[in-house]
């Protein structure tokens, strides 16, 4: 204990801090583009046509149904048998991305259905048209309303950028297995891998708690 603090962590947490850096750079590009996938897909699902909701369905039961890692390996290594190369930061972004837009989607459905139908009507009623009525009225409540479930699946999107290093981005569990490979420490490697995960989960946590208390009360005023 006494080398992993005075020596282990001084010499190589410089270079997992920077695999961090590259966690959460992946983590937010990849919340980014999900979010969007599951607003796009939720709304689809509630207003869209009959060929819409049915390709929305297929897509979010094949989301459900095929472990992240395979999607994230067929982006990388299959798309480019069709012609689509991609580098393997952003092959990551669209795997994590095109997976969490799936069950954002139903996220938001169920955020968009929680709010009263009246809100339409009325928007309807003034002359608004419905994007105008989705994009002021029903979607600020909404996200809202799914912020903590939200917050939630941004943390487990954090941890399960650890999958991409299967992929080749250097992130921050692959600097640590570098680290291993060149000291064989492997319990002090993970320790400190671990730790660092860890602390980046709670802060993710604290600022969404920090933002629910900040939201909330505005949502209850509408």
């Amino acid at each position: 204990m006494i080398y992993f603090i005075t020596e282990f962590v001084p010499k190589y947490l410089p270079f997992l801090l920077s695999g961090a850096l590259v966690t959460l750079e992946l983590t937010f590009c990849s919340m980014i583009l999900g979010i969007a996938i599951g607003v796009i897909s939720a709304i689809g699902a509630i207003a869209g046509g009959k060929v819409f909701k049915f390709v929305v369905r297929v897509y979010v039961n094949i989301c459900r149904g095929v472990p992240l890692i395979v999607i994230l390996l067929f982006v990388y290594f299959t798309l480019p048998e069709v012609g689509i190369r991609l580098p393997a930061f952003w092959a990551g972004v669209v795997g994590l991305s095109f997976n969490l837009g799936a069950y954002l989607s139903e996220v938001f459905r169920a955020a968009i259905l929680a709010i009263d139908t009246g809100q339409m009507q009325a928007g309807l009623a003034l002359g608004m048209k419905r994007t105008q009525i989705y994009r002021k009225v029903i979607l600020p409540q909404a996200a809202v309303i799914a912020l903590p479930t939200v917050g939630g699946y941004f943390i487990s999107l954090l941890k399960d950028c650890a999958l991409v290093s299967f992929i080749s981005v250097e992130e921050l569990l692959r600097h640590g297995n570098y680290i291993i490979s060149a000291t064989f420490r492997s319990m002090d490697t993970y320790m400190l891998v671990g730790l660092i995960y860890y602390i980046m989960s709670l802060g993710a946590a604290r600022t969404i708690t920090w933002l629910e208390v900040k939201l909330r009360p505005a949502y209850l005023r509408v």
